[in-house]
């Protein structure tokens, strides 16, 4: 995944929309405004930020060279993902996924049941 697809795919969550509170060089993804992503473009590789549970993250940096402690995050429950094609399109996917679906969980709960009635069964939430 480079960095365009990787923003597509963010930009594509349901309600996601994109800020950029850091400057012009880091899009952040945020979902009824609280982040669940940010997107950076550099040395002409993108590099993204993505909330992962404490015990998968530790997993998925043993597993794969590009996932690392989160940049300038909470390095407990952030991973640094380098899109350097390392990582099967896929498991950056299910990532993607995973981050968006703990921000939606972690949303007020009528944030949530909003966003449900809204989307229903697209809205992907298994984390």
């Amino acid at each position: 995944m480079d960095y365009q697809q990787a923003r597509s795919y963010l930009l594509d969550k349901p309600d996601a929309n994109e800020d950029f509170p850091f400057g012009p060089d880091v899009a952040v993804m945020k979902i009824r405004g609280k982040m669940f992503a940010t997107l950076a473009l550099e040395q002409g590789q993108g590099r993204m930020n993505l909330k992962c549970e404490p015990q998968q993250a530790l997993m998925l940096r043993d597993m794969f060279a590009a996932v690392l402690p989160g940049y300038h995050m909470n390095k407990l429950h952030w991973n640094t993902i380098k899109l350097d094609g390392s990582i099967p399109l896929g498991e950056v996917q299910r990532m993607i996924d995973h981050s968006y679906a703990l921000v939606v969980q972690g949303l007020r709960k009528s944030d949530r049941l909003g966003l449900l009635a809204k989307y229903g069964d697209s809205l992907k939430l298994d984390a």
